[in-house]
């Protein structure tokens, strides 16, 4: 794939990226705060947040021309993204454990388990795809954006397993402890952002940048 190809197959993806995580978002938010489900909430949040990397992915391509400026667009949206998904883990571990202390059982959510299984379908074919992108372009930030994307596919699944147990054996604990399962993986992934250091693969991305 030739750069110039690439750097458009990587813009229609961040474009579809922020269309679809925009109403994914309002949806998964709009349907656990009616639910009173703090892991469909979470769900919103994240997908907010890959919002802010799609769009600051999209920053990062339109200079892509101009070396330096890419580069450091780059580093900008490892460090952005990453300062958000600590947020989203200390948002989640707060309410996650309020919603455990004070026994809040959330009612049952189809919106939020006809959103999980949409995601489910989605997230894993726009991962494949902006991964061939981040590794035409020797990108690290969009390899990292790609490997949010595949993060966002095992958020969909924690979700959908909570709201199904709730859904259906009345098991309302399985929704905040689904939520709290979230927590390492996002604190993990807000780390290695914030540092600059997105995944293995991605390191490669920077070397051949």
């Amino acid at each position: 794939m030739e750069r110039p190809t690439a750097v458009r197959r990587g813009r229609r993806l961040e474009y579809f990226t922020v269309v679809w995580t925009t109403l994914e978002g309002l949806i998964a938010v709009g349907a656990g705060t009616i639910a009173g489900s703090i892991s469909l909430v979470g769900f919103g949040i994240d997908s907010f947040i890959e919002v802010t990397s799609g769009s600051v992915l999209l920053w990062r391509m339109s200079v892509d021309s101009d070396v330096p400026r890419r580069e450091m667009n780059e580093k900008r949206a490892l460090r952005i993204v990453g300062a958000c998904f600590l947020l989203l883990a200390a948002y989640i571990t707060y309410d996650s454990i309020s919603d455990l202390w004070s026994k809040r059982a959330p009612e049952h959510s189809i919106a939020g388990i006809i959103l999980a299984c949409a995601s489910l379908v989605v997230m894993p074919i726009l991962s494949r795809a902006k991964r061939k992108v981040g590794q035409a372009l020797g990108s690290a930030a969009m390899r990292a954006d790609a490997k949010q994307t595949e993060f966002c596919t095992y958020l969909s699944a924690i979700l959908l397993t909570g709201l199904l147990l709730n859904a259906f054996f009345g098991l309302w604990r399985a929704d905040p402890l689904a939520a709290l399962i979230m927590v390492p993986i996002i604190a993990k992934e807000g780390s290695e952002g914030v540092r600059g250091k997105a995944c293995d693969d991605c390191q490669i991305g920077i070397a051949e940048g």
